[in-house]
């Protein structure tokens, strides 16, 4: 019967050709084992249970890793079918009826049997995985990202040297199915995501085919991470800078992590909100990094541009963003501060005559005023 089964196999199922030696030899023991598995069972006293399950015992654990579940299924209705051909062919003919009967429930057990062994397969490699995830996730919020840490998400299917934002928000309640909702919406948008829970907080590594480093990066984090606002928890949502890759995702984590510390300063922001966006609350509850891009990517490219803008933005900012009282002050015509006042916001991003803006601007020149003056 294995020796019909096998050739059966190869005439109906033209992917078990295919197959190396080893893989052949391990579906050989299979078809064995269940084949002797059934008259075992045929032969033992009423009432006994199905032993349709020792069948996969004499596989290698790797054979679910080499061959797929639906495979498995096509392999074991093959070997049923050619019992029952045996039957048929080879047996008594008052005692057919009694043997089909017996195959079609031990066919049964063998199914389940199937089943079972790729669930307990897939629940061990869903734990060795979700572990992992957790150590990749935990590497770069301690920025000890490196090569190492790349080959280990690889293995979770992340595809290396692309940008890469991340997204921190409160927990939800349901911490436990968490990830894997998180993974369901990845997959659904056809994005790369590895998440982990931090203490209250959702940690998301993004990176997806609009994201990229430069102008306009801000708003496509935000959107990414607009697609997953229903995983996190209540509360604000900080997104991170995009950075080049997962090796340089500790910047983007560092960032987010302390605008989520801080998000809470200014209930009046957007529920999705960019770290940078949170620049004054970062630098005003300690974070060395908002100051010094506050003094050095604000306040020095303005004071470096010359043509009064540093001075134009001082006294805008100090009568109560009034260009009239502005001009008289600075002994120039009022176009000449509205002209001063477009400059800076080409020169720095923010514009004067924005509240939000405004504050950016007065505290990246109290903060470079300072650096200067400790210099």
């Amino acid at each position: 019967m294995t020796t019909a089964a096998l050739d059966a196999m190869e005439q109906r199922l033209p992917w078990f050709n295919e197959l190396g030696a080893q893989e052949r030899s391990w579906i050989t023991v299979v078809a064995r084992s269940g084949i002797d598995g059934f008259v075992a069972w045929f032969g033992a006293e009423p009432g006994t249970r199905a032993a349709a399950g020792t069948m996969f015992d004499a596989a290698p654990r790797a054979l679910t890793r080499k061959i797929t579940l639906q495979q498995t299924v096509d392999l074991v209705r093959v070997t049923i079918s050619v019992v029952e051909e045996q039957i048929q062919t080879e047996l008594p003919r008052g005692d057919r009826q009694v043997l089909s009967t017996a195959i079609i429930h031990y066919s049964r057990e063998a199914a389940f049997s199937a089943a079972e062994v790729y669930a307990r397969a897939a629940e061990q490699r869903g734990t060795w995985d979700a572990r992992l995830e957790a150590l990749v996730v935990d590497a770069v919020m301690r920025a000890e990202a490196d090569e190492t840490v790349v080959s280990r998400a690889s293995t979770l299917g992340w595809q290396s040297r692309t940008p890469v934002t991340v997204v921190v928000g409160a927990a939800p309640k349901d911490t436990a199915s968490a990830a894997e909702d998180v993974r369901r919406d990845a997959e659904r948008h056809r994005v790369n995501a590895l998440t982990a829970v931090h203490g209250e907080r959702l940690v998301v590594i993004l990176s997806g085919p609009d994201l990229e480093v430069g102008p306009g990066s801000a708003e496509r984090g935000i959107a990414l991470a607009t697609k997953f606002k229903a995983r996190f928890g209540p509360g604000p949502i900080v997104v991170g800078p995009v950075v080049e890759d997962l090796v340089d995702a500790s910047l983007s984590a560092r960032a987010a992590m302390s605008g989520h510390r801080v998000a809470p300063a200014w209930p009046e922001g957007p529920d999705i909100i960019s770290a940078m966006d949170l620049l004054p609350e970062r630098a005003l509850s300690g974070d060395g990094h908002a100051r010094r891009i506050l003094a050095h990517d604000i306040y020095e490219p303005l004071q470096s541009a010359g043509g009064d803008l540093l001075e134009t933005c001082a006294s805008f900012l100090d009568h109560g963003c009034s260009v009239e009282a502005s001009a008289r002050a600075l002994f120039v015509h009022a176009n000449t501060v509205r002209y001063r006042l477009k400059r800076i916001q080409d020169v720095t991003t923010y514009s004067p005559a924005d509240p939000r803006d405004a504050y950016v601007l007065r505290l990246a020149i109290t903060l470079g005023r300072l650096s200067q003056g400790r210099s």
